[in-house]
């Protein structure tokens, strides 16, 4: 039996943070790597110190804004990344491991903080009910490397993990 691939370790540890988020919508993932080591992980929530959605808002979830997305979420690409900024890493170089690929809005952040490569499990567009992963075609049209991460037979992982969380 031959060694797990780091994609493959990565986008466990992702799956497995997803499970920490309070979100009611969507539980979402984020490792940050550089040369093999983690450098920081997030997921997907309220700030730290403000709500549990699960509890303040159950079985409704918190306000939406006018989009219909979570008003008050931090998605877990950015929580990653502040909080490798706020620890001072450097994340200029790095990839980055996410269970949902990243909207356009994340995009702009990952491309802004010089992230050399996004792996992401599932795509946005298709949870979205939307034609183009904008945040996938932004990030390669400026040169990032952006690939839909494919499971090894070494791996954990469901093939479709849920994107809802189990009750």
């Amino acid at each position: 039996m031959g060694k797990p691939r780091f994609d493959d370790i990565f986008m466990e540890l992702a799956v497995n943070l997803a499970k920490r988020s309070h979100c009611i919508k969507a539980q979402v993932g984020a490792v940050l790597t550089k040369d093999t080591r983690i450098i920081s992980i997030g997921y997907n929530g309220p700030p730290a110190g403000t709500h549990n959605c699960d509890e303040e808002f159950p079985g409704v979830g918190c306000p939406r804004d006018s989009k219909g997305s979570c008003s008050l979420a931090l998605h877990a690409e950015q929580n990653a990344i502040l909080y490798a900024a706020k620890n001072g890493s450097s994340v200029e170089g790095a990839t980055l491991y996410v269970t949902l690929s990243p909207c356009i809005a994340c995009a702009r952040i990952i491309f802004s903080m010089k992230i050399d490569r996004v792996i992401y499990y599932h795509s946005y567009a298709e949870y979205k009910g939307i034609p183009v992963d904008e945040g996938v075609e932004f990030l390669r049209r400026f040169g990032v490397t952006v690939d839909r991460y494919e499971p090894s037979e070494l791996l954990s992982i469901p093939s479709e993990p849920s994107l809802l969380p189990v009750s």
